[in-house]
């Protein structure tokens, strides 16, 4: 039996088009907006990633200003075009038209400066247009307060108009719904909608929010989606820099929660976009994680630790008071302790360096034991070297190894000293000055040296 019901259209292949070629003034800085930090990330990544997580065919374009070759490399590998002059986002979205070519999908139309949105309610605008067959569709959200913003204005269930707020009539802006500037445009009217776009304003330029009313006057369906608040804070200056770090930290914070993570105080944590907590981690207080950061199962980050890319096993203490830098591993069972410091640094499974230590460009076998005060001798002024100890290796407190060296399995050099050469598996090593003690002579030193002082 043949079913009454109709069958749902077939989800065609999206593209994506970035605006990111705001010259970001309100900023005050020599950076691009989009490439300010957020989480670890500049923020027109965290669009990128959500935007690339719908898999968008053919692909996804960014629009970029002349001459802004790091927001263009921050798009890499994806397409990018440069819009020549700024003349609207209707403009800078038409520029993207030629790397769009032949595209017939829905293309999606985002902000760079707009990190918060998530792949999920990117995905529902698409799939609403595409059930509803709309040439357009806009994302809006109810504000807390909606002085600032374009109201989203409907009829009959359909998005009839987008009405500026410095242009709504007084029962335009008793309406509710604002408008988010995200937009799903039909790809196969895309060029017709966007070239149609007029410049009769005040400011001359090309308004993507045209395209609703151009759509409508053409006998298109134009439609309205409803969105999180939270996710639509676009970003122009410090202060709303600051509140989106916020606002992405309480969103990294629950799904670490939620997917088994321990934490004393969360609101002292802070996440990148791309930390990696296995179920079963703890994390103390005032605990940074920058990117590129993975921790093992049933390990623990003590308070007051700093920790960037590094990959940690499982069942590992870490801190308190301990720095990681980027390109080290720790592996499982390890124990990193108070003001110990890595950098492109390899630890073995159950070795320990537990106190007041620097160990750079190393490589620690298993089980190995680092004393307090060790210092990996790196740099010459001029290059690095790696220091490189065997398993099961014993290394006194407050020895200084100066690298390139090698220390072999079961080797153990004695407290105090300055090594200069490898040291072979199973050797004892010691480099320091003979201790000189001399009897009854320290009232003597202690009395000239109070004469001396004038004392």
């Amino acid at each position: 039996m043949k079913s009454s019901r109709a069958a749902a259209p077939a989800a065609a292949p999206v593209a994506v088009v970035i605006l990111a070629a705001g010259a970001g003034t309100r900023m005050k800085s020599r950076l691009p907006k989009v490439l300010h930090p957020l989480a670890g990330w500049p923020m027109v990544r965290h669009v990128i990633e959500n935007a690339s997580a719908l898999r968008p065919a053919p692909r996804l374009v960014g629009v970029v200003a002349p001459g802004a070759e790091r927001v263009a490399a921050a798009f890499t590998p994806h397409a990018v075009v440069v819009q020549e002059k700024p003349l609207g986002t209707g403009h800078a979205a038409r520029a993207a038209l030629p790397a769009l070519a032949g595209h017939r999908g829905p293309v999606l139309v985002v902000f760079g400066d707009a990190p918060l949105i998530t792949t999920a309610t990117l995905r529902r605008l698409v799939t609403a247009c595409t059930r509803a067959n709309a040439a357009v569709g806009v994302l809006g959200f109810v504000a807390a307060d909606p002085t600032p913003y374009g109201r989203l204005i409907q009829r009959d269930g359909d998005l009839e108009k987008i009405v500026e707020s410095r242009d709504a009539s007084p029962a335009e802006k008793q309406v509710a719904l604002c408008n988010s500037g995200v937009m799903c445009i039909s790809g196969a009217l895309l060029p017709e909608l966007l070239g149609a776009i007029g410049n009769r304003n005040a400011k001359r330029e090309f308004y993507l929010t045209d395209v609703v009313a151009i759509a409508r006057a053409a006998g298109h369906r134009t439609i309205a989606v409803t969105g999180d608040e939270a996710e639509f804070q676009g970003i122009n200056a410090r202060a709303e820099l600051a509140a989106a770090e916020r606002a992405l930290q309480q969103r990294l914070r629950a799904a670490a929660l939620d997917a088994g993570v321990g934490m004393q105080d969360p609101e002292s944590v802070w996440l990148a976009a791309d930390t990696k907590l296995a179920p079963d981690v703890s994390i103390g207080p005032c605990v940074r994680f920058g990117p590129g950061v993975s921790v093992g199962a049933g390990s623990e980050i003590k308070a007051f630790c700093d920790i960037e890319g590094v990959r940690i096993g499982r069942d590992t203490i870490i801190g308190p008071f301990a720095r990681i830098r980027p390109d080290s591993v720790v592996a499982d069972r390890v124990h990193i302790g108070n003001f110990v410091e890595l950098k492109a640094t390899r630890i073995g499974r159950g070795a320990k360096a537990n106190h007041l230590a620097y160990l750079g460009d190393s490589d620690i076998g298993e089980a190995s034991n680092i004393g307090a005060g060790t210092i990996a001798v790196n740099y010459d002024g001029y290059g690095k070297h790696r220091t490189i100890i065997g398993r099961d290796a014993f290394v006194g407190s407050n020895s200084s190894l100066v690298a390139p060296i090698r220390i072999g399995n079961g080797a153990n050099v004695t407290a105090g000293s300055v090594i200069t050469e490898d040291v072979p598996a199973g050797a004892l090593a010691f480099g320091r000055a003979r201790q000189v003690t001399k009897q009854g002579r320290a009232g003597e030193l202690r009395a000239r040296l109070k004469a001396r002082a004038g004392k």
